[in-house]
C-alpha cells in the first residue's frame, strides 16, 4: 500500500472516531493524543523489558504485540497530526530521511 493511500485511510478512520465520540480532531487533540500514545509505548516497552510492576508482566509475545500496537498508534497519530498541519508527510520523509543531504 502506498503512503498516500495509507494516509487517506487513517485520516478517514480518525474522522469517524471524532464523529462517533463528538471529538474535534484539531491540532491540540492531535499533539496531546500523540503524547499519550508515546507514554503507552513507554509502558509497553517497560513491560516487555520486565521493568514494570509484577501484576503488569506478561509473556514476551504479548508484550511485543503491545509494542507493535502502540507503534501503530503513534504512526497513525503522526499522520493525522501532519494532516491537521497541512503537511505532506511523504515529502517531509523524503527530505528528512530518504534524500537527506549531509551537513557539515
Amino acid at each position: 500500500m502506498e503512503l498516500q493511500d495509507l494516509q487517506k485511510k487513517i485520516i478517514q478512520n480518525a474522522e469517524r472516531y471524532g464523529h462517533k465520540f463528538s471529538i474535534k480532531i484539531d491540532k491540540e487533540f492531535c499533539i496531546l493524543k500523540l503524547i499519550e500514545e508515546i507514554g503507552e509505548l513507554a509502558e509497553a516497552i517497560l513491560t516487555y523489558e520486565k521493568k514494570s510492576r509484577p501484576e503488569k508482566l506478561t509473556s514476551n509475545k504479548n508484550s511485543k504485540s503491545q509494542i507493535a500496537k502502540e507503534l501503530a498508534d503513534i504512526l497513525g497519530m503522526t499522520i493525522v497530526t501532519a494532516n491537521n498541519f497541512d503537511i505532506d508527510l511523504e515529502e517531509a520523509l523524503n527530505e528528512k530521511w530518504i534524500n537527506k543531504k549531509e551537513t557539515s
